[in-house]
């Protein structure tokens, strides 16, 4: 079998348990609280999200920062220098800028390495959609399938990955600029969920709004049964901040319809948490188009 690895950042959410069983490389990423720096590494199974989580809902600010070109270099390089060859799936190029830094790495790496294959995916897909994503691709090398064919394979299936999430707090859509601070305040009153999901391009985008959580995770659930591909036989995951009871009601739903569906609930991470908010549930899975 062709001699390459699959790397991705900690954005991607996934439970430590995937990156274990595929020795998956997952680059850390750090955000900022309190004054202070903290870095998540997501093969760390001591990071604590309920306290980050409890810190949001009490008023704490959160900010983040991006991988830069350096730290790429020092993780890819290692198995460069190996000889082997690397598949990097990155957090989407329109919600960060840390896709344009891995740019700046693969450009010098190419130069030292010549005679190595360094492709770099752009996922346009954030939290465990991009862990969905990555988990898949892995299915694919467990397969036996070529780094390039792999590539290839995320080229024609990234935009069948469906993302559809819900927000507790309207406030920290108001503070990243996605809403303005009358609606917010409205949508708080009248207790509205916007229904948001990520598009073609990796930008994430409100589509409608719905009265009270239940009715809310009703639609995500009706985003499946209208674009799901087969539900029955796929693996769905479902990732949350701090919500896991609304997360498994989620999948109640799911399983009472398609009950041999595979279904993986994780937790949303710090660095996405940071701009979502506590209360914040996404669905993902592989459907007829974004």
């Amino acid at each position: 079998m062709q001699n390459y690895v699959i790397i991705t950042d900690a954005t991607c959410d996934l439970p430590i348990w995937i990156s274990k069983k595929f020795a998956l490389e997952v680059i850390p990423m750090v955000y900022q609280m309190e004054g202070k720096d903290f870095q998540i590494d997501i093969t760390n199974p001591n990071f604590n999200l309920s306290e980050f989580y409890a810190k949001l809902r009490q008023g704490q600010m959160a900010t983040t920062t991006q991988i830069n070109a350096h730290q790429y270099e020092e993780v890819i390089e290692k198995y460069l220098a190996q000889g082997i060859d690397v598949l990097v799936i990155n957090f989407s190029s329109a919600l960060s800028g840390s896709f344009n830094s891995l740019n700046i790495a693969k450009r010098t790496l190419d130069e030292k390495y010549p005679q190595r294959q360094l492709i770099i995916f752009d996922s346009k897909a954030a939290s465990m959609g991009e862990g969905l994503l990555v988990y898949l691709a892995l299915l694919e090398k467990q397969k036996g399938k070529t780094i390039t064919e792999v590539a290839a394979w995320l080229s024609a299936n990234y935009l069948h990955l469906c993302h559809w999430f819900i927000v507790d707090d309207l406030d920290f859509l108001r503070r990243g600029g996605r809403l303005s601070g009358s609606i917010a305040f409205i949508g708080r009153l009248l207790k509205i969920k916007p229904i948001l999901h990520v598009d073609n391009d990796g930008r994430l985008v409100s589509v409608k709004k719905a009265i009270g959580k239940n009715r809310a995770l009703e639609e995500l659930f009706q985003k499946l049964v209208e674009t799901g591909i087969n539900p029955n036989k796929q693996t769905i995951f479902i990732s949350h901040g701090d919500a896991l009871t609304d997360a498994t009601n989620l999948k109640n739903l799911i399983l009472a319809r398609f009950p041999q569906a595979q279904i993986v609930i994780g937790e949303i991470g710090a660095i996405i948490g940071a701009h979502s908010g506590p209360g914040t549930v996404a669905l993902f899975f592989l459907g007829t188009e974004r």
